[in-house]
């Protein structure tokens, strides 16, 4: 190798290396300034990565955990590779923390918190198993399955009455963000393959800091028939629906004995969604789902709200008293 050759492969490595640090470090102050300011609301995105270590076959073996800004997943990784901290990207605020599956699975699970201070970087950190049992700041609460649990998005298939998910990518890539008022993911697809054409599609995954709920904003390189959000079904917990005054929102939603946690433990879940990209509710084997109108671009919200919340949503008639309220506010101003 050449010394010109061997420069320039130190100056990338270099680069790589201080890219890495300065993301690790961006995350730092972030975590650093909302503990300092307990009492404030606050709002946060995570993405934390194994580094160290080694691959193999499907499973990341060694290293310690880092935080990061972005990621383009590796060839390997898929559901339980032990690579990403809690699976995904997590999203929190005061009140309620989600994470998303970076894997084929693209489900978003919720995180129900006991305390109103910020847990994320601590989930995960003391092993695998670890956040799916009680603890003093809560617990992994739904139960997802093979289903794209609340608020996540994928392709109903009426030939097959599913919800396919993203089995076939050829690449993604997620860069997480925090700013003063709101946290945000985004997600690029490349070469999302269902059935027809392969498409790429990005999705943004915004939390604020205030409430408890997520905006999604889905954006398709070319129309697609079949997108879908939806909420995991379960027996015996019935699905409600309603429309806005002025036909603009509606929402599906659920509310019962729907989690991992204690049985007498209530979680309500919910989905807003623009009537004008409504096409029509499908009940799957598991899934409630919206599918919406072919498009290339569609926003719609999701939320969940548990029952353990401190100063939370306690019963069926708080939930969706406040569901109603939110569906007025949408009908008005086209936005929580």
């Amino acid at each position: 190798m050449s010394e010109k050759l061997k420069s320039n492969v130190f100056k990338i490595l270099l680069a790589g290396a201080i890219l890495a640090a300065g993301s690790s470090f961006a995350q730092k102050n972030v975590i650093e300034n909302i503990r300092k300011n307990p009492k404030t609301p606050f709002s946060y995105a995570e993405l934390s990565i194994k580094d160290g270590g080694k691959w193999q076959g499907n499973e990341y073996i060694g290293g310690t955990f880092k935080n990061v800004n972005q990621l383009q997943l590796p060839s390997e990784h898929t559901d339980h590779s032990y690579y990403i901290r809690y699976e995904g990207i997590g999203l929190e605020n005061n009140q309620i923390a989600y994470r998303l599956y970076l894997d084929w699975r693209n489900a978003t699970d919720i995180f129900g918190k006991k305390v109103n201070t910020l847990v994320l970087p601590e989930v995960g950190q003391d092993g695998f198993e670890s956040y799916h049992h009680d603890a003093t700041w809560g617990q992994d609460i739904l139960k997802s399955g093979r289903t794209i649990g609340v608020g996540s998005y994928g392709r109903y298939d009426e030939q097959n009455d599913f919800v396919e998910t993203f089995k076939t990518v050829k690449s993604t890539t997620a860069k997480v963000f925090n700013e003063n008022d709101k946290s945000f993911a985004t997600i690029d697809y490349k070469g999302w393959k269902t059935w027809g054409k392969a498409v790429d599609l990005q999705s943004k995954l915004t939390i604020f800091n205030r409430d408890r709920f997520v905006k999604v904003d889905l954006g398709l390189d070319q129309t697609l028939s079949g997108l879908c959000t939806g909420i995991v079904a379960f027996k015996d917990i019935p699905m409600k629906e309603a429309v806005s005054k002025n036909k603009k929102w509606g929402y599906i939603a659920t509310y019962g004995t729907q989690t991992l946690a204690k049985k007498e433990d209530n979680l309500g879940m919910v989905i807003f969604y623009p009537i004008e990209s409504f096409d029509k509710y499908v009940k799957t084997k598991s899934t409630h789902t919206v599918v919406f109108k072919k498009t290339k671009n569609v926003s719609y919200y999701f939320m969940g709200a548990w029952s353990q919340e401190p100063n939370g949503i306690k019963t069926e008639e708080e939930f969706y008293k406040n569901l109603d309220k939110k569906l007025e506010i949408l009908d008005n101003n086209n936005q929580l």
